[in-house]
């Protein structure tokens, strides 16, 4: 299993069981150096389970990043209850690493599947991350994370593409 994904599920576990935070390794893996926005993504059965992250970094490596992101995935995402102890066996984790956002000025730089999106528009941004299932164009990219936002069509929105290293 990759080091990042043990990381996530070490994190979750240790947090519902024990309500523990656990430290990152002392010797960190090439893939949990640096600084980046982490996404942590949690499916049971096939269906979306949690997910949540940051789009920059806000720790001081992609190691803590993912420690926080699932504790985060796993008990604070609004959609879902709290993941319970019975539930950690079932889950599937999926951690993205993502590049700086790049802006751009036109859909056409966009592609669902390569890149995620950022909308801005004033202080609301939303984020979609590349290459989900059922959501294939820019513009469907584009209308679900202007949902998350609450950001109308009349209001004018800035777009920022990045792209992922995923690991599941």
């Amino acid at each position: 299993m990759n080091p990042l994904l043990e990381l996530a599920r070490q994190s979750i576990e240790s947090y519902i069981k024990e309500n523990k935070i656990i430290n990152p390794p002392e010797k960190l893996t090439e893939e949990m150096q640096g600084r980046a926005g982490v996404f942590v993504s949690l499916k049971k059965k096939g269906d979306l389970r949690g997910c949540i992250g940051t789009f920059a970094p806000t720790t001081d490596n992609i190691a803590q990043e993912v420690i926080r992101n699932a504790i985060e995935s796993a008990t604070r995402d609004p959609r879902f209850p709290a993941v319970t102890i019975d539930e950690i066996p079932e889950l599937e984790i999926s951690v993205d690493v993502l590049t700086d956002p790049v802006k751009v000025a036109s859909i056409k730089e966009l592609d669902a599947k390569r890149f995620g999106i950022i909308v801005k528009s004033g202080m609301k941004r939303g984020l979609l991350l590349p290459d989900l299932a059922g959501v294939d164009t820019p513009e469907q990219q584009i209308a679900i994370a202007k949902r998350k936002a609450w950001i109308s069509d009349d209001e004018p929105v800035e777009f920022y593409k990045f792209e992922v290293r995923r690991y599941k």
